[in-house]
């Protein structure tokens, strides 16, 4: 088989090219399609002629094709900056099995396999070669790269570059360079997840003003999202998996290392094959795990956001977090490694009150960088939001890359709109017990406190603090303690109520709650 570049001069040469474009040539004879998908074609033909893009596709979408064709069809070598030493590896892997010359430059090879590269470089040898951003800005690798001609530079993952976005590396920022030492090489950058705001910064920090943008819809209609209540959640994870994927491949997301490491020695005591992965293990095992998973048809990653970035395996049948995401980008990010090859699969969350409790609480402690700060509980109020939604989990998560659409019909809150009811009596309830205990100054009094008032339980604290003879004691026995529970959650999310700023878990009333409590707001949620 000729090396990819000497069959794009071919076509280029070819008799017969008005039958057919390079671009769609090659795409048929070196990677085996017949036909692009929307927009491929466009961005091509944008990169080809000499001009800036930045091109946003969800996860499986075709991006890096966008930035391989034209490696193969302009001269000099492609540049792709990637922040990733596996997303590397897999992808050259891949281009080399094609016949493609590509090659790349990082921390895993030795000095002389560094040399060897760098002197194939400079001979033209290679159509693509792939480094971090912290390697390309080496004033070495600079130099280097100016003795050759340079085809373009793609920079994947572009959202990194991005200080409102959800995987910043300040290395990134550096990449303004590339416009300054070549002003005439065409750059594209790639991701898949962008709010509108994150987009701008993309091209203001990438020195890309002039650069098409190319955005293609964010739906992926074979996810079936799900949010559920978080109560025992071992149990819960298991029970999803073992009903409906059991025996498939998926990742599981944890907030913690610890977390990590013992949910999934629990599961492969279950009998499943589960691996962890963050940043805690070694390269050498992160590496061999992540070949596991790729491997095995019924592997089950179970990982820190450490894993995942670039992972390309089309049969995913799920992905799942035990604890809330940073962020909505976090999230459309992580699920979106489900289902690559369009066939049906699960994005299941699990959700609970110690979820809003420990974001609080982080934020609050997090006061070192007051913007920072603010862009964390931004994001986390989303995030929350999105939970607590009684709408279509669909049309919030395109709504917030700026998507409109119609109710999918085929998420849990589309498929269990009957199970909402009006819980404005109740959430004034709990907020006039709020109030009363507030009254009492110099005493603290958690949600746990609230609910025993609330259910007319006669606990020896109630007694002693004389709590029993509150008007609002008993008012509330006629729902469980779940069921409060549920609906502090949700005047938590809403801002309805607070935390105390001291750390003890206190209850307080904010202005949000007062049209509630003087029945001007109605408050809806699902109990069961």
């Amino acid at each position: 088989m000729k090396p990819a570049a000497e069959v794009g001069k071919d076509i280029l040469s070819s008799p017969n090219k008005s039958e057919a474009t390079p671009a769609r040539e090659l795409l048929r004879r070196v990677f085996g399609h017949q036909s692009f998908r929307t927009p491929q074609a466009e961005v091509i033909d944008h990169v080809l002629a000499g001009h800036d893009a930045l091109v946003l596709m969800p996860t499986g979408g075709g991006k890096s094709l966008c930035y391989q064709l034209p490696a193969l069809l302009r001269p000099g070598v492609a540049v792709v900056v990637s922040p990733l030493i596996a997303l590397m590896k897999d992808q050259v892997t891949q281009l080399c099995a094609l016949g493609v010359r590509a090659a790349v430059l990082n921390s895993t090879l030795s000095w002389d396999e560094m040399l060897d590269v760098e002197r194939s470089l400079k001979k033209g040898e290679f159509d693509l070669i792939y480094m971090a951003p912290e390697r390309l800005l080496t004033e070495r690798m600079l130099q280097l790269l100016e003795q050759m001609p340079i085809a373009l530079f793609a920079i994947d993952e572009a959202h990194c570059v991005s200080q409102w976005g959800h995987d910043f590396r300040p290395e990134y920022l550096g990449l303004s360079v590339l416009s300054q030492r070549w002003p005439n090489v065409p750059r594209i950058a790639l991701t898949a997840t962008a709010t509108e705001q994150t987009r701008q910064e993309i091209l203001a920090r990438l020195g890309m003003p002039a650069a098409r943008s190319f955005v293609t819809g964010f739906d992926r209609p074979n996810i079936f999202y799900q949010v559920a209540e978080k109560d025992e959640i071992r149990t819960q994870l298991w029970q999803f998996i073992r009903h409906k994927h059991r025996g498939q491949s998926g990742i599981v997301y944890c907030a913690s290392r610890q977390r990590t490491d013992d949910l999934a020695a629990w599961l492969v005591n279950k009998g499943l094959t589960a691996l962890p992965y963050h940043a805690g293990l070694d390269r050498e095992t992160r590496t061999r795990h992540q070949q596991q998973f790729q491997q095995a048809p019924d592997a089950v990653m179970v990982a820190t956001i450490a894993f995942g970035m670039g992972i390309d395996k089309p049969d995913i049948r799920f992905v799942a977090h035990v604890d809330m995401p940073k962020s909505l980008e976090h999230y459309y990010q992580e699920t979106g490694r489900a289902g690559r090859d369009g066939q049906a699969a699960s994005a299941w969350l699990a959700y609970g009150l110690s979820d809003v409790l420990q974001r609080q609480r982080l934020f609050s402690e997090a006061t070192d960088n007051p913007a920072n700060q603010q862009r964390m509980v931004k994001a986390f109020d989303t995030m929350v939001s999105f939970c607590e939604s009684i709408e279509c989990r669909r049309q919030q998560l395109l709504a917030h890359f700026g998507q409109s659409s119609e109710p999918c019909g085929h998420c849990d809150n589309c498929l269990n709109s009957d199970a909402v009811q009006d819980v404005s009596e109740a959430a004034q309830k709990m907020l006039s017990a709020v109030y009363r205990l507030w009254r009492q100054r110099g005493q603290r009094f958690g949600s746990g406190h609230v609910i025993d008032i609330l259910r007319g339980r006669t606990t020896a604290r109630v007694s002693s603090l004389g709590h029993d003879s509150l008007s609002v004691f008993g008012i509330g026995s006629e729902l469980s303690v779940a069921q409060w529970r549920r609906l502090l959650r949700r005047l938590l999310s809403e801002q309805m109520l607070v935390l105390d700023d001291e750390g003890y878990g206190t209850l307080a009333l904010t202005e949000a709650s007062v049209a509630v409590l003087k029945g001007q707001q109605h408050l809806s949620m699902r109990w069961g």
